[in-house]
């Protein structure tokens, strides 16, 4: 799932190196090989790369510093973390003063409300788009290698368009959020950013049970099953058929491990500033990032909780309860954090 900064990295520089080679034998190209792949490990330096190509590297540090440490640093290192992913990224920008990612990144931790962000996406999309359809123009070629290249010049206005589409949703812009999700699955439609995973829920949102099904007929519901089921479960509910939104929850709870824990304490996690996180398939981490970003419609409505009225019928359901009590039996720490 999702985009990987660092698989993207390796992805440019082989295109670059490979770039360099003549043509040559099946051992020729095989030791190439071998060479590429050691040299990106031990000395990724000693390699051909573009001043565009050093930026994106940096983008890719700044990465993992943000969206991958920076959630578990304690208060007294994550100063030093937020730091040094600012100075890649200003380092980044200084080699290439187009490097979208890095702005759009510099944006997200600058800005000082989330409707902030959304204007700075909104309104600069279309110099993005511009910028990275000029660098795929620049590209020759015909093969598998140019195809990839002119894919990988594309993409940071695909991440440009995914976040948009992920801050309409938070700031409320639904029908912006449909526009721009739907830009981004024109760009790639097999949706490597997983932006179909917030129109899932942004159709919800919007009570679009028919576009909810047209999103379904083209998707690959095996990516993001969490974000489908959340979606169905919330049609259900705002439907009053609290009998299909239980088989929704049910699915849920069969599917992912510990998604009793999850589903009772819905904790609202920091978005991904590169992109989203990247998570295992069917694994906790993705219940609980799908969950996060079903926030939107968790908290509809009102309830005497914290929780709006949705979240708080998804925690109290008996079902629910009684998989959490057993996971915490199994597992104390679970109950650690927001209960």
């Amino acid at each position: 799932m999702a985009l990987d900064p660092n698989y993207e990295d390796f992805q440019r520089l082989s295109l670059r190196f490979a770039g360099t080679l003549g043509a040559s034998d099946p051992f020729g190209a095989a030791r190439a090989a071998v060479d590429f792949g050691h040299r990106y490990a031990q000395k990724r330096d000693s390699l051909p790369q573009t001043d565009e190509d050093r930026a994106f590297h940096l983008v890719a540090r700044a990465a993992e510093l943000i969206d991958y440490q920076l959630p578990f640093a304690t208060e007294v290192t994550a100063p030093q973390v937020i730091a040094e992913a600012r100075k890649l990224l200003g380092e980044a920008l200084e080699l290439d003063p187009e490097c979208h990612d890095a702005r759009r990144m510099l944006s997200a931790a600058e800005s000082p409300t989330p409707n902030d962000y959304h204007h700075f996406l909104a309104t600069g999309a279309a110099e993005v788009l511009e910028s990275c359809g000029r660098r795929q123009d620049a590209i020759a070629g015909d093969d598998e290698l140019s195809n990839m290249a002119r894919t990988l010049a594309m993409r940071p206005y695909l991440r440009w368009m995914a976040a948009a589409c992920a801050s309409s949703l938070i700031c409320g812009r639904y029908r912006l959020a449909l526009s721009e999700g739907q830009t981004a699955l024109a760009i790639e439609p097999n949706d490597p950013a997983d932006v179909s995973l917030t129109l899932a829920l942004t159709y919800a949102k919007l009570e679009d049970e028919e576009g909810f099904r047209a999103l379904c007929a083209t998707a690959d519901e095996r990516r993001g099953q969490a974000w489908y089921g959340l979606a169905r479960m919330a049609f259900a509910y705002k439907n009053e058929d609290y009998d299909a939104a239980k088989t929704q929850v049910t699915s849920l709870l069969e599917a992912y491990p510990n998604a009793g824990t999850t589903l009772a304490r819905q904790d609202d996690l920091p978005d991904g500033v590169y992109s989203r996180l990247c998570v295992d398939p069917l694994s906790e981490d993705e219940l609980i990032l799908a969950t996060s970003e079903a926030t939107v419609l968790l908290q509809e409505g009102y309830s005497d909780g914290e929780r709006g009225s949705m979240g708080s019928w998804l925690a109290g359901l008996p079902c629910v309860t009684e998989a959490r009590d057993r996971e915490l039996e199994k597992d104390p720490s679970l109950g650690e954090g927001n209960a």
